[in-house]
C-alpha cells in the first residue's frame, strides 16, 4: 500500500518534470524558427523591419504563454497527487 502510494507520487512528479521540460524546448525551438525567418525576411525585405519585427514580438509572446501555461499545468498536476 505505502509502496504503491510512493510510486504514484514518484511518477506524478517525474510526469510533471518531463511535460515541463517538453514545454521550454518547444518554446525554444518555437522561437529559434521564429527568430530565424525574421532575421531571413528583414534581410530580403529591409523596408519591412518594422512590420515584421512587431510580429515576431507577438508571436514570441504567445508562444512563451504556451510554454508557461504547460509548465504551470505539469506543477499543478504534480501538487495533485
Amino acid at each position: 500500500m505505502l509502496f504503491s502510494l510512493l510510486l504514484d507520487v514518484y511518477l506524478a512528479h517525474l510526469g510533471a518534470a518531463i511535460g515541463a521540460g517538453l514545454a521550454a524546448i518547444g518554446a525554444g525551438i518555437g522561437i529559434g524558427r521564429i527568430g530565424g525567418s525574421a532575421m531571413e525576411a528583414m534581410a530580403r525585405q529591409p523596408e519591412a523591419s518594422g512590420k515584421i519585427q512587431t510580429a515576431m514580438l507577438v508571436i514570441a509572446a504567445l508562444i512563451e504563454v504556451i510554454a508557461l501555461f504547460g509548465a504551470v499545468i505539469a506543477f499543478i498536476v504534480a501538487q495533485k497527487v
